[in-house]
């Protein structure tokens, strides 16, 4: 199945969001380069131009492919720059990703989009290197409302850390690092719904080593 899934890659030069047992893992094709990835629709929250998605090439990325998601745009401040996994659709839930701010003078970092049901309306979690928080929200109806922050942590930008998050229910925990650092309980977004990532303003951030397992 592992060698299928390389050969398939590059024969296609798509994003591969495959299969490993019950947890599916993004990697990323040289063939994509300058371009979204396959499967993948960029959105945003707010009016402007902006969010803008492209596969660059990443010697340094987690996931040894030497290539990774990278949010490009010097987006408005109140913009939500999104990317969205066309085809999940979960609602208990565990997703982690690498990230690694680039620039950004307004805002920095990026985060994890989960039960996805429109450009308005999802979760998400969020580390911000210029602010030294990590912090989960809940956008509804296109207004972003904390549901819970934790302050003072460090996250240099050029380096790559380790966001995760699970729901099971309307339980929420989220992980920097393999740390747990947030926890809080919100039953608004009820339905399986898609993944994704996020990032805010001019924050142009990198992703990579995407994996997502749930129901």
């Amino acid at each position: 199945m592992r060698w299928f899934c390389m050969a398939m890659t590059a024969l296609l030069g798509t994003a591969l969001l495959a299969a490993e047992g019950k947890t599916r893992a993004l990697r990323f094709s040289k063939d994509e380069v300058g371009k979204p990835p396959a499967g993948w629709k960029a959105e945003k929250t707010g009016k402007g131009d902006g969010s803008v998605w492209k596969i660059v090439a990443d010697d340094t990325a987690p996931s040894k492919t030497g290539y990774v998601l990278a949010q490009t745009a010097e987006s408005p401040n109140s913009l939500f720059n999104l990317c969205v996994a066309s085809d999940t659709s979960h609602t208990d839930v565990e997703v982690s990703v690498a990230f690694k701010a680039m620039h950004g003078k307004n805002d920095q970092g990026g985060g994890i989009v989960w039960r996805y049901q429109d450009a308005n309306n999802y979760y998400i979690a969020r580390m911000n290197p210029l602010e030294d928080n990590y912090r989960v929200y809940k956008v509804v109806a296109g207004k972003r409302i904390q549901l819970q922050t934790k302050e003072e942590l460090k996250v240099p930008a050029g380096e790559w850390h380790t966001l995760k998050i699970e729901q099971e229910g309307d339980h929420i925990k989220c992980y920097l690092d393999g740390k747990k650092e947030l926890d809080v309980k919100d039953d608004t977004f009820q339905k399986a719904d898609r993944i994704g990532l996020w990032t805010k303003s001019d924050a142009q951030t990198r992703f990579d080593d995407l994996k997502v397992s749930g129901k």
